[in-house]
Protein backbone atom coordinates (compact mmCIF):
# COMPACT_ATOMS: atom_id res chain seq x y z
CA UNK A 1 0.00 0.00 0.00
CA UNK A 2 2.81 2.42 0.85
CA UNK A 3 4.45 1.76 -2.53
CA UNK A 4 1.16 2.44 -4.34
CA UNK A 5 0.73 5.71 -2.44
CA UNK A 6 4.31 6.71 -3.26
CA UNK A 7 3.83 5.99 -6.96
CA UNK A 8 0.52 7.89 -7.00
CA UNK A 9 2.11 10.91 -5.31
CA UNK A 10 4.99 10.82 -7.79
CA UNK A 11 2.57 10.66 -10.74
CA UNK A 12 0.56 13.63 -9.45
CA UNK A 13 3.76 15.63 -8.89
CA UNK A 14 5.08 14.82 -12.37
CA UNK A 15 1.83 15.90 -14.02
CA UNK A 16 1.63 19.11 -11.95
CA UNK A 17 5.20 20.29 -12.66
CA UNK A 18 4.50 22.15 -15.96
CA UNK A 19 1.77 24.21 -14.26
CA UNK A 20 4.12 25.69 -11.66
CA UNK A 21 7.75 25.68 -12.79
CA UNK A 22 9.42 28.16 -15.13
CA UNK A 23 11.09 27.33 -18.43
CA UNK A 24 14.57 26.75 -17.01
CA UNK A 25 13.41 23.96 -14.75
CA UNK A 26 11.27 22.38 -17.45
CA UNK A 27 14.18 22.37 -19.89
CA UNK A 28 16.51 20.97 -17.23
CA UNK A 29 13.97 18.26 -16.45
CA UNK A 30 13.65 17.37 -20.13
CA UNK A 31 17.42 17.09 -20.49
CA UNK A 32 17.38 14.80 -17.46
CA UNK A 33 14.63 12.67 -19.04
CA UNK A 34 16.66 12.25 -22.24
CA UNK A 35 19.68 11.35 -20.12
CA UNK A 36 17.61 8.77 -18.23
CA UNK A 37 16.67 7.00 -21.48
CA UNK A 38 20.27 6.95 -22.72
CA UNK A 39 21.61 5.87 -19.32
CA UNK A 40 19.16 2.97 -19.12
CA UNK A 41 20.46 1.82 -22.51
CA UNK A 42 24.13 1.91 -21.60
CA UNK A 43 23.38 0.31 -18.23
CA UNK A 44 21.91 -2.67 -20.07
CA UNK A 45 25.15 -2.91 -22.02
CA UNK A 46 27.80 -2.06 -19.43
CA UNK A 47 26.08 -2.57 -16.08
CA UNK A 48 24.09 -5.73 -16.84
CA UNK A 49 26.25 -7.41 -19.50
CA UNK A 50 29.71 -6.06 -18.69
CA UNK A 51 30.49 -4.56 -22.11
CA UNK A 52 32.43 -1.31 -21.91
CA UNK A 53 31.30 1.27 -24.49
CA UNK A 54 32.81 4.69 -25.09
CA UNK A 55 30.75 5.30 -28.21
CA UNK A 56 27.29 5.92 -26.76
CA UNK A 57 27.27 9.52 -28.01
CA UNK A 58 27.65 8.25 -31.58
CA UNK A 59 24.29 6.48 -31.39
CA UNK A 60 22.64 9.51 -29.76
CA UNK A 61 23.83 11.54 -32.74
CA UNK A 62 22.39 9.00 -35.16
CA UNK A 63 19.01 9.20 -33.44
CA UNK A 64 18.97 13.01 -33.41
CA UNK A 65 20.17 13.57 -36.96
CA UNK A 66 18.17 10.70 -38.45
CA UNK A 67 14.99 12.18 -36.96
CA UNK A 68 15.80 15.59 -38.45
CA UNK A 69 16.56 14.13 -41.88
CA UNK A 70 13.47 11.94 -42.00
CA UNK A 71 11.13 14.68 -40.70
CA UNK A 72 12.50 17.82 -42.39
CA UNK A 73 11.55 19.06 -45.81
CA UNK A 74 14.38 19.56 -48.33
CA UNK A 75 15.64 23.14 -48.16
CA UNK A 76 18.44 24.50 -50.33
CA UNK A 77 21.47 22.24 -50.00
CA UNK A 78 19.94 20.38 -47.05
CA UNK A 79 18.21 17.10 -47.72
CA UNK A 80 15.13 15.69 -46.05
CA UNK A 81 12.25 13.30 -46.63
CA UNK A 82 9.43 15.25 -45.00
CA UNK A 83 7.91 12.18 -43.35
CA UNK A 84 5.33 12.38 -40.52
CA UNK A 85 7.25 13.08 -37.34
CA UNK A 86 6.11 9.95 -35.40
CA UNK A 87 7.30 7.82 -38.32
CA UNK A 88 10.54 9.82 -38.46
CA UNK A 89 11.14 9.17 -34.75
CA UNK A 90 10.50 5.44 -35.21
CA UNK A 91 12.85 5.31 -38.19
CA UNK A 92 15.50 7.16 -36.17
CA UNK A 93 15.36 4.37 -33.56
CA UNK A 94 15.65 1.81 -36.35
CA UNK A 95 18.63 3.69 -37.82
CA UNK A 96 20.40 3.70 -34.46
CA UNK A 97 19.65 -0.01 -34.06
CA UNK A 98 20.99 -0.76 -37.54
CA UNK A 99 24.17 1.15 -36.73
CA UNK A 100 24.50 -0.90 -33.56
CA UNK A 101 23.81 -4.04 -35.57
CA UNK A 102 26.57 -3.14 -38.03
CA UNK A 103 28.96 -2.87 -35.08
CA UNK A 104 27.56 -5.87 -33.20
CA UNK A 105 29.88 -8.48 -34.79
CA UNK A 106 32.78 -6.57 -33.25
CA UNK A 107 30.89 -6.15 -29.96
CA UNK A 108 30.22 -9.89 -29.90
CA UNK A 109 33.91 -10.74 -30.14
CA UNK A 110 35.68 -8.05 -28.11
CA UNK A 111 35.50 -7.41 -24.40
CA UNK A 112 36.83 -5.07 -21.75
CA UNK A 113 39.25 -2.33 -22.76
CA UNK A 114 39.49 -3.68 -26.31
CA UNK A 115 35.78 -3.10 -26.87
CA UNK A 116 36.06 0.33 -25.24
CA UNK A 117 38.83 1.35 -27.64
CA UNK A 118 36.87 0.02 -30.63
CA UNK A 119 33.77 2.00 -29.64
CA UNK A 120 35.90 5.09 -29.07
CA UNK A 121 36.67 5.02 -32.79
CA UNK A 122 32.94 5.52 -33.43
CA UNK A 123 33.12 8.94 -31.78
CA UNK A 124 35.82 10.16 -34.15
CA UNK A 125 34.01 8.67 -37.13
CA UNK A 126 30.78 10.33 -36.02
CA UNK A 127 32.39 13.74 -35.52
CA UNK A 128 33.94 13.58 -38.98
CA UNK A 129 30.59 12.75 -40.57
CA UNK A 130 28.64 15.35 -38.59
CA UNK A 131 30.97 18.15 -39.62
CA UNK A 132 31.48 17.12 -43.25
CA UNK A 133 28.24 15.48 -44.45
CA UNK A 134 26.62 18.90 -44.76
CA UNK A 135 23.63 17.95 -46.98
CA UNK A 136 22.59 15.54 -44.23
CA UNK A 137 23.76 17.20 -41.01
CA UNK A 138 24.08 20.88 -41.84
CA UNK A 139 27.78 20.85 -40.97
CA UNK A 140 29.13 23.01 -38.16
CA UNK A 141 25.90 24.96 -37.66
CA UNK A 142 23.72 21.84 -37.45
CA UNK A 143 20.07 21.78 -38.46
CA UNK A 144 16.77 23.04 -37.12
CA UNK A 145 14.63 20.27 -35.63
CA UNK A 146 11.04 19.87 -36.87
CA UNK A 147 8.61 19.78 -33.91
CA UNK A 148 6.86 16.53 -33.14
CA UNK A 149 3.25 16.34 -34.29
CA UNK A 150 1.16 13.49 -32.89
CA UNK A 151 -2.48 13.00 -33.89
CA UNK A 152 -2.69 16.66 -34.89
CA UNK A 153 -1.17 17.90 -31.61
CA UNK A 154 2.02 19.91 -32.19
CA UNK A 155 4.74 19.93 -29.51
CA UNK A 156 5.75 23.53 -30.20
CA UNK A 157 4.99 27.07 -29.05
CA UNK A 158 2.36 27.44 -31.77
CA UNK A 159 -0.56 27.10 -32.06
CA UNK A 160 -1.26 28.78 -28.73
CA UNK A 161 -2.55 26.51 -25.98
CA UNK A 162 -3.75 27.57 -22.52
CA UNK A 163 -4.73 25.08 -19.81
CA UNK A 164 -6.05 26.34 -16.46
CA UNK A 165 -4.76 29.82 -17.32
CA UNK A 166 -1.24 28.44 -17.87
CA UNK A 167 0.25 28.96 -21.37
CA UNK A 168 1.53 25.62 -22.67
CA UNK A 169 4.50 26.17 -24.97
CA UNK A 170 6.94 23.67 -26.42
CA UNK A 171 8.59 22.82 -23.09
CA UNK A 172 5.31 22.23 -21.26
CA UNK A 173 4.03 19.98 -24.05
CA UNK A 174 7.30 18.08 -24.41
CA UNK A 175 7.30 17.44 -20.66
CA UNK A 176 4.50 14.91 -20.99
CA UNK A 177 6.06 13.33 -24.08
CA UNK A 178 9.34 12.97 -22.19
CA UNK A 179 7.59 11.37 -19.22
CA UNK A 180 5.93 8.83 -21.51
CA UNK A 181 9.23 7.96 -23.21
CA UNK A 182 11.04 7.51 -19.88
CA UNK A 183 8.28 5.32 -18.44
CA UNK A 184 8.16 3.06 -21.51
CA UNK A 185 11.97 2.81 -21.62
CA UNK A 186 12.19 1.97 -17.91
CA UNK A 187 9.31 -0.52 -18.06
CA UNK A 188 10.81 -2.41 -21.01
CA UNK A 189 14.33 -2.48 -19.53
CA UNK A 190 13.00 -3.66 -16.18
CA UNK A 191 11.18 -6.50 -17.92
CA UNK A 192 14.36 -7.48 -19.76
CA UNK A 193 16.46 -7.49 -16.60
CA UNK A 194 13.92 -9.44 -14.56
CA UNK A 195 13.34 -12.07 -17.23
CA UNK A 196 15.43 -14.81 -18.75
CA UNK A 197 17.48 -12.41 -20.92
CA UNK A 198 18.47 -10.43 -17.84
CA UNK A 199 19.67 -13.53 -16.02
CA UNK A 200 21.70 -14.55 -19.06
CA UNK A 201 23.20 -11.05 -19.33
CA UNK A 202 24.21 -11.05 -15.66
CA UNK A 203 25.78 -14.48 -16.04
CA UNK A 204 27.82 -13.27 -19.01
CA UNK A 205 28.95 -10.27 -16.98
CA UNK A 206 29.93 -12.30 -13.92
CA UNK A 207 31.43 -15.38 -15.59
CA UNK A 208 31.45 -15.60 -19.35
CA UNK A 209 32.93 -19.10 -19.51
CA UNK A 210 30.33 -20.46 -17.09
CA UNK A 211 27.59 -18.82 -19.18
CA UNK A 212 28.85 -20.59 -22.30
CA UNK A 213 29.08 -23.91 -20.48
CA UNK A 214 25.44 -23.79 -19.35
CA UNK A 215 24.29 -23.07 -22.90
CA UNK A 216 23.98 -19.27 -23.05
CA UNK A 217 24.81 -18.06 -26.61
CA UNK A 218 27.31 -15.48 -25.40
CA UNK A 219 28.14 -13.90 -28.76
CA UNK A 220 24.48 -13.58 -29.72
CA UNK A 221 23.53 -11.97 -26.41
CA UNK A 222 26.45 -9.55 -26.49
CA UNK A 223 25.57 -8.47 -30.02
CA UNK A 224 21.84 -8.24 -29.26
CA UNK A 225 22.33 -6.10 -26.16
CA UNK A 226 24.56 -3.78 -28.14
CA UNK A 227 21.75 -3.26 -30.66
CA UNK A 228 19.21 -2.68 -27.89
CA UNK A 229 21.49 -0.19 -26.15
CA UNK A 230 21.96 1.63 -29.47
CA UNK A 231 18.20 1.96 -29.91
CA UNK A 232 17.87 3.41 -26.41
CA UNK A 233 20.57 5.93 -27.33
CA UNK A 234 18.68 6.74 -30.53
CA UNK A 235 15.52 7.44 -28.53
CA UNK A 236 17.49 9.71 -26.19
CA UNK A 237 18.93 11.50 -29.22
CA UNK A 238 15.47 12.16 -30.66
CA UNK A 239 14.25 13.58 -27.35
CA UNK A 240 17.36 15.74 -27.02
CA UNK A 241 16.86 17.10 -30.52
CA UNK A 242 13.25 18.01 -29.78
CA UNK A 243 14.28 19.87 -26.62
CA UNK A 244 17.30 21.64 -28.17
CA UNK A 245 15.35 22.46 -31.36
CA UNK A 246 18.75 22.59 -33.08
CA UNK A 247 21.28 19.80 -33.63
CA UNK A 248 24.86 20.74 -32.70
CA UNK A 249 27.70 18.41 -33.83
CA UNK A 250 30.07 19.38 -31.02
CA UNK A 251 27.61 18.16 -28.40
CA UNK A 252 27.92 14.51 -29.48
CA UNK A 253 31.57 14.06 -28.56
CA UNK A 254 33.66 11.95 -26.22
CA UNK A 255 32.70 14.03 -23.17
CA UNK A 256 29.05 13.04 -23.63
CA UNK A 257 29.99 9.36 -23.70
CA UNK A 258 32.02 9.80 -20.52
CA UNK A 259 29.04 11.54 -18.92
CA UNK A 260 26.91 8.46 -19.56
CA UNK A 261 29.50 6.17 -18.02
CA UNK A 262 29.59 8.47 -15.00
CA UNK A 263 25.80 8.27 -14.75
CA UNK A 264 25.65 4.52 -14.41
CA UNK A 265 28.64 4.30 -12.07
CA UNK A 266 27.27 7.00 -9.76
CA UNK A 267 23.70 5.73 -9.86
CA UNK A 268 24.36 1.99 -9.68
CA UNK A 269 25.42 -0.54 -12.29
CA UNK A 270 22.93 -3.06 -13.62
CA UNK A 271 19.78 -1.34 -12.34
CA UNK A 272 17.16 0.75 -14.09
CA UNK A 273 16.61 2.87 -10.98
CA UNK A 274 20.37 3.36 -10.63
CA UNK A 275 20.62 4.60 -14.23
CA UNK A 276 17.79 7.08 -13.61
CA UNK A 277 19.34 8.39 -10.37
CA UNK A 278 22.77 8.80 -11.96
CA UNK A 279 21.33 10.46 -15.06
CA UNK A 280 19.44 13.03 -12.98
CA UNK A 281 22.53 13.78 -10.90
CA UNK A 282 24.96 14.18 -13.80
CA UNK A 283 22.61 16.03 -16.16
CA UNK A 284 21.25 18.54 -13.64
CA UNK A 285 24.47 19.41 -11.82
CA UNK A 286 26.08 21.56 -14.59
CA UNK A 287 22.81 23.44 -15.18
CA UNK A 288 22.31 24.17 -11.49
CA UNK A 289 25.90 25.35 -11.10
CA UNK A 290 25.50 27.61 -14.14
CA UNK A 291 22.26 29.12 -12.85
CA UNK A 292 23.55 29.75 -9.33
CA UNK A 293 27.21 30.44 -10.15
CA UNK A 294 27.05 33.95 -8.67
CA UNK A 295 26.11 32.59 -5.26
CA UNK A 296 28.67 29.77 -5.20
CA UNK A 297 32.26 30.21 -3.98
CA UNK A 298 35.13 29.43 -6.37
CA UNK A 299 32.75 29.16 -9.35
CA UNK A 300 33.07 31.90 -11.97
CA UNK A 301 30.46 33.08 -14.41
CA UNK A 302 30.80 31.59 -17.92
CA UNK A 303 33.40 33.52 -19.93
CA UNK A 304 34.81 35.47 -16.97
CA UNK A 305 37.80 33.21 -16.27
CA UNK A 306 38.39 30.90 -13.34
CA UNK A 307 36.56 27.63 -12.83
CA UNK A 308 33.44 27.67 -15.00
CA UNK A 309 30.20 25.96 -13.92
CA UNK A 310 30.73 23.19 -16.48
CA UNK A 311 34.27 22.55 -15.22
CA UNK A 312 33.09 22.65 -11.62
CA UNK A 313 30.37 20.13 -12.46
CA UNK A 314 32.88 17.74 -14.01
CA UNK A 315 35.17 18.07 -11.01
CA UNK A 316 32.29 17.37 -8.64
CA UNK A 317 30.91 14.32 -10.36
CA UNK A 318 34.45 13.10 -11.05
CA UNK A 319 34.91 13.20 -7.29
CA UNK A 320 31.52 11.51 -6.94
CA UNK A 321 32.69 8.65 -9.18
CA UNK A 322 35.79 8.14 -7.02
CA UNK A 323 33.74 8.29 -3.83
CA UNK A 324 31.18 5.82 -5.17
CA UNK A 325 33.87 3.36 -6.29
CA UNK A 326 35.60 3.55 -2.91
CA UNK A 327 32.67 3.69 -0.51
CA UNK A 328 29.48 2.77 -2.41
CA UNK A 329 30.15 -0.06 -4.87
CA UNK A 330 26.40 -0.25 -5.49
CA UNK A 331 26.18 3.44 -6.41
CA UNK A 332 23.76 5.94 -4.92
CA UNK A 333 21.09 3.27 -5.21
CA UNK A 334 23.01 1.26 -2.62
CA UNK A 335 22.82 4.03 -0.01
CA UNK A 336 22.43 3.39 2.83
CA UNK A 337 24.78 0.40 2.85
CA UNK A 338 22.91 -2.89 2.81
CA UNK A 339 20.07 -1.64 0.64
CA UNK A 340 19.78 -3.06 -2.86
CA UNK A 341 18.17 -2.12 -6.11
CA UNK A 342 14.37 -2.38 -6.10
Amino acid sequence: MSRVILWAAGAVLAVAVPFYLEGFWLQAGLFAMAACVGAIGINLLTGATGQLSLGHAFFLAIGAYAYVYFAAEPEGDLGGLGLPTPLAALLALVAAGLAGGAFSPIAGRLRGAYLGIATLALIYLGQHLLFNAEPLTGGYNGRAVPPMELFGFVFADTPELVIFNVPFGALERLWFLGLAVVLVAAWFARGVLRGRPGRAMNTIRDHEIAAAVIGVPVGRYRAGVFVLSSMYAGAAGVLLALVFQQTVPEYFGILLSLDYLAMIVIGGLGSVAGAVIGAIFVSLLPQLLTRYSEALPLVAEPGSGGVSPAEAARILYGAAVVAVVLFLPGGLLGWPPGSGPP
